[in-house]
């Protein structure tokens, strides 16, 4: 492994993908390795400090035992890198190829400052380590023995071995005599080419300076801390090893062996031969076209391929949105359907529920009904009419506890009751103390506020009797109002019954309009709710009959503080047919 240094991101790209693309990666693999690369290199360079790169070669095998990158680079107790696969071997410059170096290449280190070119080694491999790898293990003062006619293609494996992706020879470390490396991209040797593995790519800096780009992700992933970054990249099987083109070392313009320039401003370019590569190396610019064109060519296919993608899956948002608003539009009809249905089953059962529209000769009778929740068709309140033995009509208003369908079952037992006790001849007066008899043993826990009117549509004669109930109200046809109170309480009440009757005399076009209090208590205030609800009454007498419940019930309700069963009962006193 070599190392060498960029002060400039142009050289430190062109070396990246040189050694790429001399160890047959993958044009896509290649590019997302100088990216990747050059993101972390940047803001380093632009720093001022010079990065160093390395590269080595690892087995598939190491890694996996390891559980992580073998390190190519492992040193022995001397100081020289010794091999990963257990031979010993010392620096390059003293040692020839052994078949105990990494995935059976030879792996010395290229090095500088390694050994003379006497061949004197400092190598610190052991015997049985050389054993145990099958290669060479040499002693502080091993030597390369001079080339024999018969050890030619060894001698060229290991030069080969030495020589750098550049075409730049390194001969500080081969002994004398020693064959002349040929081109680093020359076809190696059986002894030279290597078994599937990784090729591992080191970014190194002088400082901890060394940090991901805080917007965006590499393309690689790759093993970061403040001063080195590793990638790993899987190589194709049987490909050569090759080392990273040589790079630029300290020179002048850096300070001491820190690797950062003397001058606080941005580097500049490295100056080199002809080509700016910052090595002192010529650069064919054919060859760098090729890699270039090869990695846009990937891109565009990429983007193509993205693009492809990106149509299908708006081809396919498009045909999911269309099905899903189709199934809403089913939905939504459907539940129209529901909605119709469900009405008109509550209708049903309001009309099952409430009493038939009374006839009756000379009186004229309208109801308005709403209940507090939609849940439900009735609530708590509740009317019933109906017409005795004499002639009279009896009209009985319930405002039971409660809201929803219990309310209603209690409300409906205090109708039945109060209608089987009327028609049985029961005085009015009692008919609330009874009603509380026959039911509290059935529902200890029912409550409900109770008004009864008798009128006799002959004469005008009108009767009341109240358990807790808000008062009736009646508007004269000659003008003026009045709410006629009566004291009692109501069933499930302490004490039930009505404490007296009250005797009134309707004439001909007065309106009588019974309630409950959630007509007048919307507003949260009883008292201000009777004088609207008289203002309203007077308001409206005129109209027909049928009208005014519900015209009365939306004056009161233009604001509502609190929700509750509503219900309004008008009887208007009108001529007798002769």
């Amino acid at each position: 492994m070599r190392r060498h240094t960029f002060h400039a991101l142009p050289p430190l790209r062109h070396a990246v993908r040189r050694l790429g693309a001399a160890n047959a990666l993958p044009v896509e693999t290649r590019a997302r390795l100088v990216l990747s690369v050059s993101a972390l290199a940047d803001s380093v360079i632009q720093a001022g400090y010079g990065v160093t790169l390395e590269s080595s070669r690892t087995c598939a095998t190491d890694r996996s035992s390891s559980g992580g990158p073998s390190d190519a680079d492992s040193r022995g107790p001397g100081g020289a890198p010794g091999s990963a696969a257990g031979g010993a071997v010392g620096p390059q410059d003293a040692e020839g190829p052994g078949d105990g170096s990494r995935c059976g290449a030879s792996r010395g280190r290229a090095s500088g400052d390694g050994g003379s070119r006497e061949g004197r080694g400092a190598g610190t491999g052991n015997k049985a380590g050389a054993e145990a790898g099958g290669g060479t293990g040499a002693g502080p003062a091993a030597r390369v023995p001079r080339a024999r006619s018969g050890d030619e293609g060894a001698t060229s494996a290991a030069a080969r071995d030495v020589s750098g992706v550049s075409g730049a020879s390194d001969t500080s470390g081969v002994a004398e005599g020693a064959a002349v490396p040929p081109a680093a991209n020359a076809p190696a040797g059986p002894s030279a080419a290597a078994a599937s593995g990784f090729l591992a790519v080191t970014l190194r800096t002088p400082a901890p300076v060394l940090a991901p780009p805080a917007d965006a992700t590499l393309l690689l992933p790759a093993e970061v801390s403040p001063d080195a970054a590793t990638w790993h990249v899987p190589l194709p099987a049987g490909t050569p090893e090759v080392r990273i083109p040589s790079g630029r070392g300290p020179d002048d313009a850096t300070t001491g062996g820190s690797g950062r320039r003397r001058d606080s401003g941005p580097a500049p370019l490295p100056t080199g031969a002809s080509d700016g590569n910052g090595d002192g190396t010529a650069t064919d610019p054919a060859t760098e076209n090729r890699l270039l064109e090869e990695e846009l060519r990937v891109a565009l296919a990429r983007v193509d391929s993205l693009a492809a993608d990106q149509r299908r899956l708006t081809h396919e948002l498009a045909e999911t949105n269309s099905g899903v608003l189709a199934l809403y539009v089913q939905l939504e009809e459907r539940d129209e359907q529901l909605r119709t249905a469900h009405g008109h089953i509550l209708r049903e059962l309001e009309d099952a529920l409430r009493p038939p529209p009374i006839a009756v000769d000379g009186l004229e009778v309208a109801v308005h009904y709403a209940p507090a929740g939609t849940d439900a068709p009735t609530g708590g309140d509740f009317y019933d009419w109906f017409t005795l033995p004499d002639g009279t009509v009896h009209i009985t208003v319930v405002d039971a506890l409660g809201h929803g369908v219990r309310s209603t079952r209690s409300a409906l037992n205090v109708t039945h009751a109060v209608r089987t006790l009327a028609l049985e001849g029961h005085p009015l007066k009692s008919i609330v103390a009874r009603t509380d008899e026959i039911l509290a043993p059935f529902d200890p826990e029912l409550m409900a506020t109770v008004l009864l009117a008798r009128i006799d549509p002959a004469g005008g004669d009108l009767l009341l009797a109240n358990g807790s109930h808000p008062p009736a109200l009646v508007v004269r046809a000659t003008g003026g109002e009045e709410y006629l109170e009566v004291r009692g309480r109501g069933v499930g009440y302490p004490f039930p019954g009505s404490e007296r009757l009250l005797h009134a005399k309707l004439d001909e076009g007065d309106l009588l309009v019974l309630y409950t209090d959630g007509l007048t208590e919307s507003r949260r205030d009883p008292r201000e709710g009777e004088q609207r609800l008289a203002e309203s009454a007077r308001r409206h007498r005129d109209r027909p009959v049928q009208e005014i419940p519900g015209a009365i019930a939306e004056d009161m309700h233009t604001v509502i503080l609190h929700s509750d069963d509503t219900l309004a009962l008008a009887v208007r006193l009108s001529p007798r047919s002769r």
